[in-house]
């Protein structure tokens, strides 16, 4: 394996000791004096210490070994306060930067400063710097541990330790020790040594040899920390690491095989040969079968986010004074790992509105998902004051959004959407976190992007409830294949309500609007062929419709024919079809046709 594999499996694994070490702090954050969890960020920290040091990165070892030597202290004390949490996220964000400069061969920034302005956390809570963590060397698992200790009355513990340090020496190889060596030439005045020893010589024999040292209170071989069953969550076994890179040809390939089994059934419909018929079928299940294995290789679960968002949530209630929980269910739901990237950025900001408007001193945000069929739905509720609609009202008509009359007949849902529009804000003061008019019109756009739809609910007084229905996939997907102007054109399933044919009769006006009744709801009807700017075609005794959501408003889109749905491989289109105004992507039908497909919000 060359350097650069090394470095990739470096970063990789070095990221996954950092992710674990901001969730295990933020759960500490809550249980100070969890010691399985003060061990865990021990552990972490010193994996990441070790791999930087054989990589040579100086800095990143630097900054590693300072929070490896600060959480030993932790260990000794079994408690870790909530200044110091704060401390080593900040130390957590300054790794990831380490990291990142690695990633981008650029040189470490150096950590001096940070070092530097390292509080004296042991001098304020009573830690005794002179007691020895006993399970600070356990990591590597090598040799046996020796603990010695001298008895009180000895003045200068140092030189001594180094004596029995050469006299072990002579029965093995002594590993390492704490204090290290450079520490006790220094004046270390601990009245412990804990040294792993990597000897032949059975434990009662180096213990008579140690025992000729009159100065010695008591010799002891402490045993190694019992092994914990691997966790269900962080299970390593049966699994490998792929770059996304290496997911997307073989997501492209099989695109293509789906798009051959289009055309193999294409082909076969002209003719009728029994063979190639079954043929067809067994590759189609086959297609299948790879399509959904690729899927859950690139697929993640949202687990992935947990500790980021929670780390905002207590960040911003350090920020404001406020107390706020946040729970999460439905974390283990899986999704593409590009919609789960594009949701990181839409989630914070939602948590940040909710800490900043919803909830005033006290209260709890909640993220629950689960899965519809072949839809993720993510719903982000806090229980605070709720949306006051009559300032959503007054600050429409404020910067000319709605007039005077539009004002008073709005609907609750319009209201609402208000909220989604560029610059639009209600907050009277600009904080550090809201104020400036990047809402959630940000939230929406980005959102929309990944394929998914956004709704707001709200109660005043109850609070707030955002719902978000997302794909499972952007690469291969369901869609509903429509005919338009003699063209054919794909929906997302995902946006797609129902289907139904309706008669000329049925369709009402109001004003200029045309409108249809659906179940208990009046929906405006929008033609596809007027949006595609198409000429108008014949008159037909039927109308197909398709209800469809857009901007989380139902609405009856006129097309010409209903063709039926499909899954297809959707990809980017290529310039300069990619300005087309309204399409997301492309898609090639079993006939070789090349299908668009719709993006309705931008139309």
């Amino acid at each position: 394996m060359d350097i650069d594999n090394f470095r990739k499996m470096f970063l990789a694994e070095a990221a996954e000791h950092l992710q674990s070490m901001v969730e295990l702090l933020l759960q500490l954050d809550s249980d100070p004096a969890d010691q399985d969890g003060i061990d865990a960020l021990f552990r972490a920290a010193h994996s990441i210490k070790g791999m930087a040091a054989t990589m040579e990165h100086p800095e990143t070892t630097r900054l590693a070994h300072h929070l490896e030597d600060h959480l030993a202290d932790c260990r000794q004390s079994g408690q870790i306060s909530g200044v110091e949490i704060d401390w080593l996220l900040e130390a957590a964000d300054l790794l990831e930067l380490l990291l990142d400069d690695i990633r981008n061969e650029r040189g470490e920034r150096c950590v001096d400063s940070f070092i530097a302005s390292i509080p004296k956390f042991s001098e304020g809570n009573g830690r005794d710097r002179g007691e020895i963590d006993t399970a600070a060397l356990t990591a590597t698992g090598q040799g046996q541990l020796i603990q010695l200790q001298l008895h009180q009355t000895v003045a200068a513990p140092g030189p001594r330790f180094l004596v029995l340090l050469n006299l072990l020496a002579k029965s093995g190889r002594v590993l390492e020790s704490t204090p290290s060596t450079d520490n006790l030439l220094q004046g270390e005045s601990s009245h412990q040594l804990l040294v792993r020893l990597e000897s032949d010589l059975p434990q009662q024999q180096i213990h008579q040899q140690l025992r000729q040292y009159s100065e010695l209170e008591s010799i002891t071989f402490p045993d190694e920390p019992e092994k914990k069953p691997p966790s269900k969550k962080r299970s390593f076994d049966k699994t490998v690491r792929v770059s996304t890179e290496l997911l997307d040809h073989f997501i492209n390939l099989t695109g293509e095989l789906i798009t051959n089994r289009y055309q193999l059934q294409s082909a076969l419909k002209q003719s009728n040969w029994q063979d190639l018929n079954e043929g067809v079928g067994q590759l189609t299940r086959l297609v299948k079968n790879l399509h959904h294995q690729v899927l859950q290789v690139r697929m993640v679960s949202l687990e992935s986010l947990a500790g980021r968002l929670s780390r905002t949530v207590h960040e911003l209630s350090r920020l404001h004074d406020k107390e706020i929980q946040l729970h999460i269910e439905g974390a283990e739901i899986e999704l593409d790992r590009a919609i789960v990237e594009g949701l990181t950025d839409p989630l914070i900001h939602m948590l940040r509105n909710a800490v900043d408007h919803g909830i005033e001193h006290k209260g709890t945000i909640s993220i629950k998902a689960w899965r519809e069929r072949d839809l993720v739905l993510i719903q982000v509720a806090d229980d605070g004051r709720g949306i006051d609609l009559e300032k959503i009202r007054q600050r429409a008509l404020e910067i000319g959004l709605i007039s005077s009359i539009q004002a008073k007949s709005l609907r609750d849902y319009d209201l609402y959407q208000m909220i989604c529009q560029p610059g639009f804000s209600t907050a009277e003061e600009i904080t550090e976190t809201s104020g400036r008019g990047v809402g959630m019109d940000v939230v929406k756009t980005a959102v929309e992007h990944i394929g998914g739809i956004l709704s707001i609910d709200s109660v005043a007084g109850a609070g707030t409830q955002i719902t978000l229905k997302m794909p499972l996939s952007l690469a291969i997907i369901r869609v509903l294949i429509v005919e338009c102007a003699g063209g054919r054109m794909a929906l997302p399933i995902s946006r797609v309500v129902q289907t139904i044919e309706i008669s000329p009769e049925e369709v009402q006006s109001s004003g200029k609007q045309l409108m249809i009744q659906y179940q208990d709801e009046l929906l405006p009807m929008l033609s596809l062929r007027k949006i595609m700017k198409a000429p108008k075609g014949d008159h037909l005794s039927s109308i197909p419709l398709v209800i469809t959501e857009v901007m989380g408003r139902k609405v009856g889109l006129v097309v010409d024919r209903l063709i039926g749905q499909r899954e297809v491989f959707v990809q980017r289109l290529p310039s300069p079809f990619d300005q087309i105004r309204g399409c997301s992507g492309g898609t090639i039908l079993g006939d070789g046709q090349i299908v668009f497909l719709l993006d309705l919000p931008s139309l």
